[in-house]
């Protein structure tokens, strides 16, 4: 549920924009968006390594589990210092890849520039999600997650319809959502520990300076080693990810405006997807993690399969409700009749999508918990390599659909690999599972 309501504040801003005039604004933001989100998205990899190890530390020493969550807190800030300094080094990189006319700059330009403020919280709040998750603390995050819908769907009215800021709104709306939302994470996640005596490290009592010695010691090198190394094989993966998502939008944007207003569209759907079927795996993770700790196979195989069949079910269900909405969607997020006629020829795409990728986003999910980031790291390259660049290359006479072809066979093939890869470890070798 939390991760369902995720791709709402993308929705929300689709649809604000969508409905304006002009569709370079839409189309614009779109870019912007896309290349904050890459950086986000590339740094995605601090949630799927803090969630692995929160959950292997469930059953440890309480205080095992505090010291990932500081770590990637730190991890965070020293990330989202580097996008705030290197923020016109990538727009600039972004438009030139992306080829965009004077007019999707301005609100290229626009969006990012303001959204790109937001990054210490959003990258603070990755760890947060990441760490509760871990900890099996569902419901806080889907709570974070509902305040900060409806803050930044407050937000985003108020600032484009009230106060008249149009692309500039609402990139701000969803930087003080943000901000909002790292606030409360730190109430809640302060909650928590409180409710675990071995958590209290900041109390004040005689032993302040043995317990912040305790934690100093967190931030050395062999310390960090472990969540560094697991990050590094996380961060590579992500940014392969992340380069084909970047592919499709700033190859989209080469044949027009429409185009890229299009793809804009069917990125918000592929984000439901995304999100909504990760909330099967995100369950797996913590679930895998605790059965890797108590080195259960029998427990964590279990997990695998009662994970694949939620997975299938939520995936049909998507396919269904977009196969009779989809039209009702797209008109919900535009008025511009030419993409909405456009949209019309890429319907199979986003009935496909969850069919092909359930499977990968289920697989992420039992390596994450097993903390295993290599195996995730060459799937996705060979994913890649093998898949979408050929595929794309092999149809990119037809335009614009060539590059959908390709995602669908990139999926397909992550899914293929990840899942053969488990069940070789399981039959195979079992003690890398343990």
């Amino acid at each position: 549920m939390a991760n369902v309501t995720t791709p709402i504040l993308g929705l929300v801003d689709t649809a604000i924009l969508g409905r304006m005039d002009d569709v370079t604004i839409m189309a614009g933001a779109a870019i912007g968006s896309l290349i904050i989100t890459q950086l986000y998205w590339v740094c995605g990899f601090m949630k799927m390594s803090i969630t692995g190890l929160s959950a292997q530390s469930i059953n440890k020493n309480p205080i095992d589990s505090c010291k990932v969550l500081l770590q990637g807190i730190l991890l965070a800030l020293g990330l989202a210092v580097a996008i705030l300094v290197s923020q016109t080094l990538v727009v600039k990189g972004g438009l030139y890849f992306a080829q965009a006319n004077d007019a999707l700059k301005i609100n290229v330009e626009a969006y990012f520039y303001t959204r790109v403020w937001g990054a210490p919280a959003t990258l603070i709040n990755m760890v947060l999600i990441g760490w509760l998750i871990g900890q099996q603390k569902t419901k806080y995050v889907l709570i974070l997650q509902v305040i900060i819908n409806l803050a930044n769907i407050l937000l985003s009215l108020t600032f484009v319809y009230g106060l008249g800021f149009g692309v500039k709104g609402v990139a701000a709306a969803t930087v003080c959502a943000e901000y909002l939302m790292m606030f409360i994470g730190f109430f809640m996640v302060h909650k928590y520990l409180l409710n675990h005596k071995y958590f209290r490290l900041f109390s004040i009592s005689g032993q302040s300076r043995l317990k912040l010695m305790l934690v100093r010691s967190w931030f050395t090198f062999t310390q960090l080693k472990q969540i560094l190394s697991l990050n590094s094989h996380m961060f590579v993966r992500n940014l392969i990810l992340q380069f084909t998502l970047a592919f499709i939008t700033l190859k989209g944007a080469q044949y027009g405006a429409q185009a890229a207003a299009v793809n804009a569209i069917i990125m918000q759907f592929f984000a439901l997807i995304a999100l909504g079927l990760d909330g099967v795996a995100n369950a797996v993770e913590a679930l895998i993690g605790e059965a890797k700790a108590q080195k259960n196979k029998a427990q964590l195989n279990l997990y695998v399969n009662v994970g694949l069949i939620w997975s299938s079910f939520f995936a049909i269900v998507y396919s269904l409700l977009f196969y009779f909405l989809d039209s009702l969607i797209v008109n919900l997020l535009t008025h511009h009749q030419e993409v909405v006629s456009l949209m019309a020829d890429y319907a199979f795409i986003v009935i496909l999508i969850p069919l092909l990728s359930h499977w990968c986003y289920l697989f992420d999910g039992v390596f994450v918990g097993l903390s295993l980031g290599k195996p995730m790291r060459d799937s996705m390259f060979i994913s890649t390599i093998v898949g979408f660049l050929p595929t794309w290359w092999w149809w990119q006479d037809s335009g614009n659909m060539s590059l959908w072809y390709a995602m669908l066979v990139f999926l397909s093939f992550r899914g293929i690999l990840l899942g053969g890869y488990y069940a070789y470890l399981y039959t195979q070798k079992p003690e890398y599972l343990l």
